[in-house]
């Protein structure tokens, strides 16, 4: 009998339907047949099949559900009453809060509407090449979303799914390290009362969701230490490294060393051709989820992880030791800091100079940024997490020195920990980019803390009740008066028009894209061209200018040339004004309003 059977169900669920949603978009574009009809009639289908057996087992759910309830002494009632509020919370700003995160306005959503207008996922052109050469997995499924609904009203739910998907995993993998039931909702609360994790869960970013491929890494290799893998097990355990490919290449730095350690495993046990024939599997089913995309970004880039400026800005370009033990503590104090701010900053740049290194050196640093950076504010690109933080770094440690299982998983988080710090660069919105260590590392959090929530000395059980109590707290305040989406406050989305809500981030460019999208929808302009500078908002326009033919004007791939934009009846432009003169001829006779042009063409 497998632990915890109903959460494994939703996980290979949730996997099966991943795998999924990556090959039918695949498969209907090169088809030819990725449109609305086509996506909606398959659904319609997919619904019929397997409705029934999904009624059932949601059916199944509820008497568990009581008898969980009835079993569950009061600590454990508060927790769950505690997280399925938090969640709850996150719903209603989900459901009202229109999609409005800055990278996505960029490029996780302006990629979509090009799929869509072009009926494919092929590479088009444009100035923002991280709508092409950022990996999609996540905005494959929001491309279902896309397609069966017409617009972008349910985008949030899917980082939500992840959220509460990921402390469902969180919880079995505490049961499957030993953890009772007491530890697998501390684990859970844990990770679904983070900061990072509830701020994300009403976005469009995509770190909850490459969390929740790499969290079903790692429950599925837990569930074979003890046997010969099932040929069906291995496969889901491919295509969940598939998907954690395709949605951020930086998951693998944890779903790498869990594959090998089930490798290990099936050696160990002598299950030569599980572990020969079971890797092959493995590879094939990774090539057949992230296989096309990556290929798409070999041919246009000669390299499968993107341009090279891309991969610099992200990736270290120092591996010595002093080098990662600056970018180690850089990344650890921004995840810790407190309301006090960045206390220990000083120290680590005087320490950084002791020893020869640039704290903010190019080749360690994001472009562009200076260390430190202040991320207590709940802000979903940034927010710290220093109650989870710590009890996730001191349960890692602690169970290195436990028998079983749980030393070798702590063992693997710390791998998983030091190929993070040594591979990718500090950046001040680097605790986002965390999130799925944050989801391996909260288990090994709980395991810890849990005997001593019942411990002889009642001055240690309320320390470490009132610990999680402040750990909550943190999370309902991010809820609360999180930004760029809360529910009280100036920009509760109670309260602030939808479209305002979308520019929250950018009112004055709210304002200017308006005033450009009125002039141009007035001219009956059917053709738009776009130009813009790299990180710019490219989304609102797909929103503001709904129904038009648009097109960028500008590209950074060499064989994808932009259309002349003589071939445009209008052109808007996001930049600086000189930026918009130089393409814009002056017969056009172009107009200019803060950061926005419009121009329309001579008739």
């Amino acid at each position: 009998m497998p632990v915890a059977p109903t959460r494994l169900l939703l996980i290979r669920a949730g996997v099966v339907f991943g795998t999924a949603a990556v090959v039918l978009v695949e498969l209907l574009s090169a088809l030819g047949w990725l449109n609305r009809p086509v996506v909606i009639a398959l659904w319609a289908v997919a619904a019929v099949a397997v409705g029934r057996l999904g009624w059932h087992r949601l059916a199944g759910l509820h008497p568990k559900l009581r008898d969980f309830w009835a079993g569950a002494d009061r600590l454990e009632r508060v927790v769950a009453v505690a997280l399925g509020g938090l969640f709850l919370a996150d719903l209603v700003i989900a459901l009202m809060a229109p999609p409005n995160n800055f990278d996505s306005q960029t490029y996780h959503l302006p990629k979509i509407e090009h799929w869509v207008a072009q009926g494919g996922v092929e590479f088009y052109p444009t100035i923002i090449d991280r709508q092409l050469a950022m990996a999609p997995g996540a905005e494959y499924i929001l491309l279902h979303l896309r397609l069966l609904t017409g617009g972008d009203a349910l985008y949030n739910l899917v980082q939500l799914a992840a959220g509460v998907s990921g402390a469902l995993i969180a919880s079995r993998i505490a049961a499957q390290l030993g953890g009772n039931r007491r530890a697998q909702l501390v684990a859970a609360l844990i990770f679904g009362t983070t900061p990072i994790v509830v701020l994300e869960a009403t976005s469009t970013q995509t770190d909850l969701v490459v969390a929740l491929w790499v969290g079903a890494v790692a429950t599925l290799v837990l569930d074979e230490r003890g046997r010969a893998t099932p040929w069906p097990a291995v496969v889901l355990l491919g295509a969940a490294a598939g998907l954690t490919l395709l949605t951020k290449a930086t998951g693998l730095l944890a779903a790498g060393p869990l594959l090998v350690w089930w490798f290990a495993e099936q050696v160990r046990r002598r299950e030569w051709l599980r572990a020969g024939a079971g890797t092959a599997i493995v590879v094939a089913m990774m090539a057949l989820v992230a296989g096309p995309y990556l290929w798409r970004v070999e041919t246009t880039y000669s390299n499968p992880l993107g341009p090279g400026h891309l991969r610099e800005s992200i990736s270290m370009q120092r591996h010595d030791p002093a080098s990662v033990l600056i970018n180690a503590l850089r990344i650890a104090e921004t995840a810790l800091q407190t309301p006090a701010g960045p206390v220990g900053a000083d120290a680590i740049r005087g320490l950084a100079h002791a020893i020869g290194v640039d704290p903010d050196a190019r080749d360690i640093t994001y472009w562009g940024a200076t260390y430190p950076y202040t991320s207590w504010p709940p802000d979903e690109d940034r927010v710290s997490l220093p109650v989870q933080g710590a009890l996730i770094l001191i349960g890692a440690a602690v169970l290195l020195w436990r028998r079983g299982p749980a030393r070798v998983y702590a063992s693997l988080f710390w791998l998983a920990m030091l190929a993070y710090v040594a591979l990718v660069k500090w950046q001040p919105w680097g605790n986002r980019l965390i999130v799925f260590l944050i989801l391996l590392g909260t288990p090994l959090a709980a395991l810890w803390i849990e005997p001593l929530l019942v411990y002889r000395r009642r001055a240690v059980a309320r320390l470490t009740a009132g610990l999680l109590v402040i750990g909550a707290l943190a999370g309902a305040a991010a809820v609360t008066v999180g930004w760029p989406r809360r529910l009280v406050g100036s920009g509760s989305v109670f309260t602030t028009d939808t479209m305002d809500e979308r520019f929250v981030r950018r009112p004055d460019w709210g304002r200017d894209y308006r005033w450009a999208a009125d002039a141009v929808n007035a001219s009956g302009a059917r053709r738009v061209g776009i130009l813009q500078g790299y990180n710019t908002w490219e989304y609102p326009w797909w929103i503001l200018l709904k129904g038009d033919d648009l097109v960028s004007l500008q590209s950074l791939q060499p064989d994808l040339p932009p259309p002349p934009i003589e071939s445009v009846d209008a052109v808007v432009c996001v930049d600086p004004p000189n930026g918009c003169g130089f393409h814009i001829p002056a017969s056009w006779n172009p107009q200019t309003r803060g950061a926005v042009t419009y121009a329309i063409r001579p008739r």
